[in-house]
Order: C-alpha cells, then sequence, then structure tokens
C-alpha cells in the first residue's frame, strides 16, 4: 500500500523523484521546497540548507548547494551548516558539507566549533572525522571552555580519550580558571577523571579560589547522584588527595561537603581522617554549615559535645 500511495504522489507531482526513497521527514522538506524554490530568496535557501543539515536529508542537501546555497552561511547563532549536522551527529551530511569546502574551524558567535558542539554532544565518530578532516581539538567555545573540558563535564569518556589522543591541552583552563579535569569532578565523573590525571596532572593543584578537586567532588553538582560523586571523593583520597587543605574561604572538603548536605561524602572523609574542629574564616565548623541534624551530630566534635560552653 505504501508503494502504492508514493507512485500516486510521484504522478501528481507531489514528491519530486529525487527525494522518493527519502525519509518521511526529508520527503516534506523537499516538497516544500520544490513548490516553492522560484520564490525563494538567498536566505530562504539557507534556511532550507540549515533544515536539511539538522535532518540528515542528503539529497535535498545537494541539490541546494548545487544551486547556490551556501556552506558558510550562518544561522542567528552564527552556527553554520557544519556544526548544525555536527551537532546531531549526521556524519554523511558533515562529509557532504567537507566535500563542498565548509571550513572546519570555523566558530559560532559563542567561538564554538563543529567539533566543539559534537564533543560536547558526545558525537564520537564526528570528531573523529573532523579530527581527520583537520579539526583544532584546541579552539575554545563559550567561556573559554575547551572541546575536552566540554565533553568532560557532559561525560562524554570516549571523546575524552579521542581528543587527548589527539594532542588536545588537559591543562586548559577556560575563563573561570577551571581546566577539564575540574568539571569532571564536579560531574562526579570517575573515568574521566582517571583518563585526565594519567596526563601528569597533580591531584592537589590549586585552581580559582585556592579550589582542589577534592574540594569540587565533595560538593558535586546538584544533578549528580550522591553515589556518583563519592566514587570520586574516594577515588581522589586513594590517589593522594590532601584531606584538609583549604580554599580561600578558609573551607575544607568536608565543610562543602556538610553545607552541601551531602552526608555520606562527609563520613566517606571523617574516616580518612578529616578534622572536624576546623573553622573557617567566618568562625564556622562543619556541623555549623549542614542543616541535617544526623549529619551535625556525626560533625560535631567529641570535645565540643561534652562540654556546651567550649
Amino acid at each position: 500500500m505504501r508503494h502504492i500511495v508514493l507512485a500516486a504522489m510521484l504522478v501528481f507531482g507531489a514528491i519530486p523523484t529525487a527525494f522518493a526513497a527519502d525519509p518521511a521527514r526529508c520527503r516534506d522538506l523537499a516538497r516544500r521546497y520544490e513548490t516553492n524554490k522560484s520564490q525563494l530568496s538567498a536566505i530562504e535557501m539557507s534556511s532550507t540548507l540549515f533544515a536539511a543539515a539538522d535532518r540528515n536529508c542528503i539529497n535535498l542537501a545537494t541539490i541546494l548547494l548545487d544551486q547556490g546555497a551556501s556552506v558558510d552561511a550562518r544561522d542567528r547563532l552564527g552556527a553554520r551548516p557544519l556544526s548544525r549536522a555536527a551537532k546531531s551527529g549526521h556524519i554523511e551530511m558533515v562529509d557532504l558539507l567537507l566535500q563542498r569546502g565548509a571550513p572546519v574551524d570555523a566558530r559560532d558567535l559563542t567561538g564554538a566549533t563543529a567539533l566543539y558542539v559534537a564533543a560536547e554532544r558526545g558525537q564520537a565518530a564526528v570528531v573523529q572525522r573532523l579530527i581527520d578532516k583537520g579539526a583544532d581539538a584546541g579552539l575554545k567555545g563559550r567561556s573559554g571552555t575547551s572541546p575536552v573540558a566540554a565533553a568532560a563535564f557532559a561525560g562524554r569518556n570516549q571523546v575524552v580519550k579521542m581528543l587527548l589522543a589527539h594532542g588536545a591541552d588537559a591543562r586548559a583552563a577556560d575563563d573561570t580558571g577551571k581546566p577539564p579535569i575540574v568539571y569532571a569532578a564536579a560531574s562526579g565523573e570517575l573515568d574521566i577523571v582517571r583518563q585526565l590525571l594519567t596526563q601528569d596532572l597533580d591531584v592537589n593543584a590549586r585552581y580559582a579560589n585556592d579550589l582542589t578537586l577534592l574540594m569540587w567532588a565533595s560538593g558535586p553538582d546538584q544533578s549528580v547522584p550522591e553515589a556518583q560523586a563519592l566514587e570520586v571523593v574516594s577515588y581522589l583520597v586513594d590517589a593522594g588527595a590532601q584531606i584538609d587543605d583549604r580554599d580561600t574561604r578558609g573551607r575544607t572538603a568536608l565543610m562543602i561537603a556538610a553545607e552541601g548536605n551531602h552526608a555520606d561524602i562527609a563520613r566517606l572523609l571523617l574516616t580518612h581522617g578529616a578534622d572536624p574542629s576546623l573553622r573557617d574564616k567566618a568562625g564556622k565548623r562543619a556541623a555549623d554549615l549542614t542543616a541535617l541534624s544526623a549529619l551535625r551530630e556525626a560533625l560535631t566534635p567529641r570535645e565540643r559535645m561534652s562540654n556546651p560552653l567550649h
């Protein structure tokens, strides 16, 4: 029945023959193009090319490029068709656009390249293709974030490995002073933390505001399951992270865990010798920073409990 319907639509001109075998998402777009192509402006041609790149409509994109649509067209955010195809993981479209001269390292308004957006989305096959075609793995995107940092934050372990293998700088910090490993630690990405530490990074290095990796891992993003963050904290401690290092506020990893109400992380740090009697620059101990009564009790130094006036 489907073949009969398609044949009938071809007879009456609803679907051009060149697009008959395309997916429905592409046939609909091609039909609109065929209906209006004689009236399309250059901007509308570019808009149709972007839609074709998003949907991986190879036949339509080929015709549009043959008719003069530009691989250097930009959307409202400054992205080219190559970046749109890379973001969606459409490797056939990426190949077509590169063959037609798309600039491999073109950047959008935030500075992001096609490689950056593919890395952030975990599109490993596209990342590899772009690298093979000469894409620069070090070009930074928004806020000075490198592709490897974007991949680390998003938990794209395979992509991080690929980028490092092709010369990405594991130490490259963004505009806020955070390198990729900080994003991995804060996101609870143990495999990526392990990978990056093999790049001769110091587990006790200080980053912006004197924060260490252990501090970042002990106060993970709220979307990170505590069990996942706990694995990173445990790994860093076993790797030699100094438990009671302080940031610019005088706070330790234990204080940061307490403030975030991360009870399991705080207890792990206590088990490994974290000192609950230490005070930050505002005079607060870890027990003063948590809203959890059970954790507050666990964090209260014993001598303080026995002497309320202390």
